[in-house]
């Protein structure tokens, strides 16, 4: 797998490109399923196969949903279950919050927790063509390249994320308390909510929650002994407790269950 930051005129509104060429596992006990973990952002694949992504109702469901090859992944505060049996060589676009509307003509709200096709957005032979440029060549960078052509032509028509949203997405990622960005902005509670939760598609407490448990996932991932105690301190949790509670809306395991599933990617859990 490769991935990297986009070119400079694209940061504001791309965080991460990246593409895989994967392929079935080999080894008849690999999962065949996984829980995948929200980010709060917005993400857009295209898979190069013709296997669609297929999607899990519940963890012992036998039946998926056929998803389809060119889709968005809108913002979410709950996570999914995906089939892993079926890999395809993939090519995905990571949105900074706030940038999903710019990039796609979209609301982030009528995007937010679930999977919308391509093909409902932007036409069939746009989406064709992507797909069969990327299909073209077997260089992950170069399929990189490809994909922020398309992109970089999108630029001219977009504005600048809402001044307010960029201020306000910084601060939280300092984890400053939702209270008092709204304090300081000078707007109404009720206006900052409205604007926030259309433009990043979940409101601001639910995205800080989001953020604040990603965070505790990239320490597990880089510190591996770290004690539950010191991690939800460290973290700002009132106790472990209050993790604990995290851990189960997020992930529907306990903290102990996930540290022995040993994920070696933090927001992607192998079923048994």
């Amino acid at each position: 797998m490769l991935s990297r930051p986009p070119r400079p005129n694209l940061t504001p509104f791309v965080d991460l490109l990246w593409a895989s060429d994967d392929a079935v596992p080999s080894n008849p006990k690999a999962s065949a399923k996984e829980i995948v973990l929200p980010t709060g952002a917005t993400h857009i694949v295209f898979r190069l196969g013709e296997t669609p992504l297929q999607l899990y109702a519940a963890p012992d469901d036998t039946t998926a949903q056929d998803i389809g090859n060119a889709l968005i992944g809108g913002p979410r505060a709950g996570s999914y279950i995906k089939a892993t049996s079926n890999r395809e060589p993939t090519v995905g676009i990571m949105l900074r919050p706030g940038a999903a509307e710019l990039m796609l003509g979209v609301s982030a709200l009528d995007l937010a927790e679930r999977h919308t096709r391509i093909d409902d957005i932007w036409s069939h032979a746009q989406i064709d063509e992507i797909r069969t440029r990327l299909q073209e060549t077997l260089n992950l960078e170069e399929r990189l390249s490809i994909i922020e052509g398309y992109l970089l032509i999108r630029l001219p028509r977009m504005q600048g994320i809402h001044p307010l949203i960029m201020h306000s997405l910084e601060q939280f990622r300092l984890s400053s308390p939702v209270g008092k960005v709204v304090e300081k902005s000078g707007f109404s509670h009720r206006y900052f909510t409205k604007l926030f939760t259309e433009t990043v598609g979940l409101r601001p407490k639910t995205y800080c929650r989001v953020l604040r448990f990603g965070r505790i996932l990239d320490r597990i991932q880089s510190e591996p002994n770290i004690g539950w105690a010191a991690l939800a301190i460290d973290e700002g949790y009132a106790d472990q407790a209050h993790l604990n509670r995290d851990f189960q809306a997020f992930t529907s395991l306990t903290p102990g269950a996930y540290r022995k599933a040993a994920p070696t990617a933090p927001r992607h859990i192998p079923l048994p």
